[in-house]
This record gives C-alpha cells, structure tokens and sequence, in this order.
C-alpha cells in the first residue's frame, strides 16, 4: 500500500520497427524510461490473442499470449537463421498499427523460425520448450488443437464446425490430433516464444523496482477455445449458441448500453466444480502479473443479462452471483488478494460490500469528476486511501480531448477547480491525481504527453478503430521524464 505513481500503455502501443509493440528492445527501453522518471508500476491490457476486432478483451484464449506481441528480432536471436521478411520490413505507420498488414508480414516470419527449430538442433532451447509444454499441458493441449481446428475450418466460428468437432467427438478429435500435430506445435512453439519473452521483460521490470498491473476481463469472446472447452460453465442452448450475454445498461458511454454478445457464465455449474476453472484463471495472471485489475468487477456481485436475440441492452435484467464464495476460495488459497477492482458504472451497496470484504481498492477516474457539485465521488477530496486514481482510462477520450467535448457546466467546474489553467489542462489533472490521497495514481501516457483526441485508445460500442494507437519513437521525451520525477518527489509517489 505505498504511494506509487504509474503510467498505463498497452504493449501494441510501444514504438518498434514491426508494425506493433512488442516484447523486444523498446520495451525494455520503456521501462528503463519509468525508472528514470520515478515510475513505479505499469499499467498493460490483456495480453491474449484478439478474436474479434482486434480487442485485447475478446481473446481467442484467456491463457494463451497474441503471437504479434512476439519480436521476430528478439527471437532470431536465439540462434534461428534470419528470417527472409527481415531484410524487407514493410514501411508501416509509426502512430497507428496496421493489424492486417502486421499479421500478413509477422506470421510467415514466425513459421520460419519454427521450420528452423523443427529441422535444426537447438538443443538446450528445445530442453526449455519441453519443460514449457510440461507447465502448460493443462491449458495449451486444448488451445493448439483448437487453433488447429480452426485453420482447418477456414476460421468459420466454432459453433458452425461440424457436429462431431463442435461437440468435441472424442474418437474424431484424437484422429486430427494426430493428423494436424504440426499444425499444433507450431502454436505451442508461438506460446513458448511469446511467452519467454515476456517473462523476461517482466522479470526486467521487477529488478528496475517496477511491477506490472495486468488487465483480466471478466467474460471470455464466444469465438474462444474457452467456451469449446468448457461448454459446461456457460449459458447455452444445445447447439451450443449463448442464450443470455453481457453488457451493461445504459451509462456514461451508451444511451442504449453496451451489448458485448459474449456469453455469460453458468454460476451454478461453476460452484459444483468448485470455481476450478476461475482457480486456474487467476493463478495464471497472478503468474503472469504483480497486481492484477478485474475489469467489470461488479458482475460478479451481480450481472447484467440480456436475451442473446436482443438488439441492444436496455432490456436486460440484474441477476446475483456469487463473486464472494469464490474469491473467499482464493483468499484460502494464497492470502490476501493482490487485485484491483474495476468497480466503475453503476455500483450499488452490495458491490461495494463485495470489494470491501476483501479490502480491495477500487478505482476513481478524474474524467468522472466534474459533472456534479462537491459530493461527487470522483473529486479527490472525497477520495479514499484504498483507491486507484485515473485521469481517464483505455474506455476514455484523452484528458485533452475530453476537455474539449464537455459541456459548458463542465467546462465551468474545472476552470474552477484547476482556477482557469486550462492551457494545461492534461498536466494538471496528472498533477491532481498525484497529489491526491489514493495510495496508486496512473495516467495513461497519453495524458502525459498532452495529445488529444486522436490518441484515443478505445471508444466503448463501436466496433471498429480502436486499440490502434502507438506512441512514436522518442515522443517520450525528457521533459515529460522531469515532469513526471518532479511529481513523484513532491507527492511522496518517488
């Protein structure tokens, strides 16, 4: 509970010659920078690999790492000959990433180291992907195969498969096991990659006095290998479709809500297992992670479910779950909980009893704060030390473009509450979340390079644009370094 200061920045986001982000050099770079600026926690979104619309919250795995996150430069390292697409990167955008034109270089790249690793010795290397399928036999069998599965099914939907590979037919699936074993190890070779990457920045990171916050999203995409798997601890019908999904009602960002079409969790089945599979999803990040964030906490004190035929998710209703008697488990198991609970939108009584019993913190969002008068629970003042402060988050515009959207009674409050320093209206807001008593303050680092609108990370209910924005090389620059050190030492987060 020491006061920290950290910055938010999804790894896609990271300058770099590939296209996108990655776990290579400018990572490590990265946080050399944090550490420099007195930084001492970094923020991330899911890390898993996108099934829909390239967002980092609908995975085609809540185990598995995205292959594109992998440097091609990083591993050829480790004794693989130059892949050809080396000596000809594609001349791609510097401050957006260009998903279909990365994947089309990055993949035939990756198969190319992984033809080398087949037909070559790599020894001590091949002793460490051993040890590594042994470690992750329990999620990465059903993972690769299904990823096999769907190259072979021309990447149709899951539920479209034919009867017997939909419903998981054990003599058909032993049969293409065998038939696409190639296929499955070269995406078990993609984990392991991905997966020794980042373990060592991660451990980079550690050393530099610097934790990483993970990012867990509560649902899983209907398109996951999670659902096929595990068909028995989701709402569905006997063709396997959902019958109920997520979302939530109407808010701050939907007049109509937001109907995320992911399928909802059979809470019943769950408790007859005895959470086992939320167990093994949380021991995971708590692997992969030093805190871990549930994002939409509050489902899982109670959830918002809508009919799958529905067209928005204004008729849904709230229906309870029983968030406390599995996180009681976890608690049994490793003590106390080192999670944070995304506990935004519409929070009632029962759900702040929920975060309480666990004494986790939850999150206030400076954005949020201006809207009303002095009660308002976003304003510092009313703040709690068990908190997590934002200036905005992935959902939000940036604090600049924000700022120029907010309606005139907005607009009033904050030239009040900063007394007219609108000019820098991003720094200030950095500089209250700092100054604040909650014992964690971030900022996504596009607030602290004052950038506007076009730097928006995610805008909630669209389908289309997002998760594209990258920092460009160098625009992390001293002075945003200085600022941030000078902000730490002033405000005890150093």
């Amino acid at each position: 509970m020491e006061r920290a200061g950290g910055i938010l920045l999804h790894i896609t986001s990271l300058p770099g010659s590939e296209g996108i982000g990655t776990l290579g050099e400018e990572a490590f770079h990265f946080v050399d920078l944090l550490n420099e600026a007195g930084i001492k926690l970094w923020q991330i979104l899911p890390l898993g690999p996108p099934a829909k619309e390239n967002s980092p919250y609908l995975c085609y795995s809540v185990f598995a790492g995205n292959p594109l996150l992998i440097s091609v430069t990083e591993a050829q390292k480790l004794g693989f000959e130059k892949p050809e697409g080396l000596n000809a990167v594609p001349r791609f955008k510097k401050a957006n990433v260009e998903f279909e034109k990365v994947k089309a270089w990055k993949y035939p790249l990756l198969r190319e180291l992984f033809a080398d690793f087949q037909v070559r010795e790599h020894a001590s290397l091949r002793k460490e992907y051993l040890r590594f399928l042994d470690e992750h036999k329990g999620w990465l069998q059903d993972y690769t195969l299904f990823m096999a599965l769907k190259k072979e099914c021309e990447n149709i939907p899951w539920d479209e498969w034919s009867e017997p590979l939909k419903k998981k037919d054990e003599k058909v699936l032993k049969e293409y096991a065998l038939q696409a074993s190639d296929e499955r190890e070269f995406h078990a070779f993609l984990q392991f990659l991905f997966f020794r990457q980042w373990f060592s920045l991660k451990a980079y990171a550690n050393q530099k006095g610097i934790q990483i916050l993970g990012d867990m999203p509560l649902y899983v995409a209907e398109a996951s290998v999670d659902v096929w798997a595990n068909p028995d601890i989701f709402l569905l019908d006997e063709n396997l479709k959902p019958t109920h999904v997520g979302g939530v009602p109407p808010d701050y960002f939907s007049e109509t809500g937001q109907l995320w079409g992911n399928p909802l969790y059979n809470w019943k089945q769950l408790q007859e297992r005895n959470f086992d599979w939320w167990m093994a999803r949380i021991h995971f990040n708590l692997k992969l992670y030093d805190k871990v964030r549930i994002d939409h906490f509050r489902a899982l004190e109670s959830f918002w479910s809508v009919k799958a035929e529905k067209q928005t998710a204004v008729e849904g209703k709230w229906v309870p779950a029983p968030g406390y008697k599995m996180l009681k488990k976890l608690e049994t198991q490793i003590g106390k909980l080192p999670l944070i609970a995304e506990d935004l939108g519409l929070i009632t009584p029962e759900v702040e009893k929920l975060r309480e019993a666990f004494n986790l913190p939850g999150m206030k969002v400076l954005q949020f704060a201006f809207f009303s008068d002095a009660t308002n629970q976003y304003l510092p003042h009313n703040y709690t030390r068990n908190s997590v402060v934002y200036t905005g988050t992935h959902d939000n515009d940036t604090t600049l473009g924000w700022y120029k959207s907010v309606n005139k009674k907005e607009k009033k409050n904050i030239r009040k509450y900063f007394r007219g320093r609108k000019k820098q209206i991003a720094s200030w807001m950095v500089e209250t979340a700092w100054a604040s008593v909650a014992f964690l303050a971030v900022a996504p680092i596009q607030d602290v390079l004052g950038l506007d609108s076009r730097a928006r990370m995610n805008w909630p209910g669209t389908s289309s644009g997002n998760w594209q924005w990258r920092m460009k090389p160098n625009q992390f620059r001293k002075k945003y370094i200085r600022f941030l050190k000078e902000l730490g030492q002033k405000y005890r987060r150093y």
